[in-house]
């Protein structure tokens, strides 16, 4: 008589694609929602970074920002900034600074609340002991894969 065993299951080491494909999965998600009201990710990346700020804050300190953040050069980084101000959700305040405006401010409280749910959803039962231990070694990849990135560019 012959058993057939079931099939076994590996959880995958972390790596590269495993990273990847987590990444790509919460961005289609957040993609999604943005899409309906007409904003990009990268346009999403910067109003955030206004929006969390205790007031308007430098231009070329949010560009270096969202150079950092998205690893884009800092024109495209600009032109994001410009498209926010063109829309009005960013404005130009005195000197050479940048605020949110209350249409940038609506929309980036209407899309982080259609989404906290969904992240909600994707976090549910997790321990927390995971998730420290995934947010550190994220946390040195990435400082890894900074520095690696600055050499190049360096």
């Amino acid at each position: 008589m012959t058993t057939t065993q079931p099939p076994t299951t590996t959880t995958p080491l972390l790596d590269p694609r495993v990273i990847a494909l987590a990444h790509y999965a919460g961005r289609a998600l957040l993609e999604r929602v943005l899409a309906r009201h007409g904003a990009t990710f990268q346009q999403s990346v910067t109003l955030r970074l206004v929006a969390v700020a205790d007031g308007p804050v430098e231009r070329d300190h949010l560009v270096d920002s969202v150079v950092g953040a998205l690893k884009i050069d800092a024109a495209e980084a600009h032109s994001v900034v410009g498209e926010l101000i063109t829309a009005e959700l960013l404005a130009p305040q005195e000197r050479s600074r940048v605020g949110i405006t209350d249409a940038g401010r609506e929309l980036y409280v209407r899309t982080s609340t259609e989404t906290a749910p969904i992240s909600a959803r994707i976090y549910a039962g997790i321990p927390t002991e995971d998730l420290a231990v995934a947010g550190r070694v994220l946390t040195l990849i990435t400082q890894r894969a900074d520095a690696e990135l600055a050499a190049m560019t360096g």
